[in-house]
């Protein structure tokens, strides 16, 4: 394995672990709320606003390495049913359209964190930060993703089915 390679696959792995970090602090801070709610008190703003901020981010910080493992729901069921030569291909065919769409979609994130930087666009909910903080994510995320799909189309490996077959 090259070392470009493996630090490709530590980023994603880091990614996945700021995501899953996320999601533990969503678990503590949904239960903190309900605790002081139920005491009768107001929780603050920056609570409910670094919620909503973590979902977003462990939605996409995460997305890449979910297609790594093949995360993604599929209907097994009825690919299963197809002989093996067409659900190499069929698997191979939903892999590219999958990186195209996201491939497009990271362009056009692109677009719009550049619109956010010209326009010079903040998010003054709770905290007053930069919004091309938040919508970064979207380049980074649907890129990788779609270099995650690229790499069923020409590995090995299949994203359906339980096979392994050559090429």
């Amino acid at each position: 394995m090259s070392s470009l390679t493996r630090i490709y696959n530590r980023l994603i792995d880091a990614m996945a672990f700021i995501a899953a970090t996320l999601l533990v602090w969503l678990m503590v801070a949904i239960v903190l709320s309900v605790v002081i709610r139920n005491l009768g008190v107001q929780s603050p703003a920056w609570l409910f606003s670094s919620t909503e901020y973590s979902m977003f981010y462990l939605t996409l910080l995460g997305a890449p390495w979910l297609v790594r493992e093949k995360g993604h729901v599929y209907i097994e069921i009825v690919i299963n049913q197809l002989p093996e030569t067409v659900q190499r291909l069929l698997s191979r065919l939903v892999m590219v359209i999958c990186a195209v769409i996201c491939f497009v979609l990271a362009v056009k994130g692109t677009e719009l964190v550049a619109t956010n930087i010209d326009r010079v666009d903040y998010d003054v909910r709770t905290y007053y930060f930069p919004m091309w903080m938040l919508t970064i994510t979207y380049p980074i995320s649907f890129s990788l993703m779609g270099l995650e799909f690229l790499r069923f189309v020409f590995s090995r490996d299949t994203y359906h089915g339980n096979q392994t077959e050559a090429l």
